[in-house]
């Protein structure tokens, strides 16, 4: 689905069969369970942009019984996140966020195309405040496998949903 200004959403089911994370979970019968529900956000990325990928985190977190503060937690966790990717996007550069909720949580991937093969500062206060926020985090760069000199920057990110009994 394509929406105004550039900025393009899809949902779909995750294909296991194709993941490096899980296989497809089943029960103890062999029948497979409802699998988490993953949404891809596409957009330029430039800083006007944010504001769309607090929005969706913010509402996925509460679809999923996110508490309060969780939410606000996973809100600017996605937006230092996306900052810091945008920081070092090449000129004309989508970002690309994929959001997975689970039972027990919620999981980013975010990435941009890069010149810049060293990816984000993890030694910075900003950095310190993502960690804190989140449950895990970890950036990573590999190659843009074309002739480009282009890289494609990641950060991962995963925060848990408090049980409340």
């Amino acid at each position: 689905m394509r929406l105004e200004r550039g900025v393009g959403v899809s949902t779909s089911r995750p294909d296991w069969s194709q993941s490096e994370v899980a296989a497809e979970p089943a029960t103890a019968a062999g029948e497979p369970v409802d699998e988490p529900r993953s949404v891809e956000v596409r957009v330029a990325a430039e800083p006007a942009q944010l504001s769309v990928m607090r929005a969706v985190v913010g509402d996925l977190a509460m679809r999923a019984d996110f508490d309060v503060d969780s939410i606000a937690d996973l809100r600017l966790a996605v937006d230092e996140v996306c900052s810091s990717l945008v920081r070092l996007a090449t000129a004309s550069a989508s970002l690309v966020c994929r959001f997975r909720t689970e039972d027990d949580g919620l999981s980013l991937q975010a990435e941009v195309t890069s010149k810049d093969p060293s990816g984000p500062r993890t030694g910075t206060f900003s950095w310190r405040v993502l960690s804190a926020l989140a449950d895990s985090v970890a950036p990573s760069v590999e190659s843009a496998g074309d002739d480009t000199g282009t890289y494609v920057v990641r950060i991962d990110l995963r925060k848990g949903r408090t049980v409340h009994e």
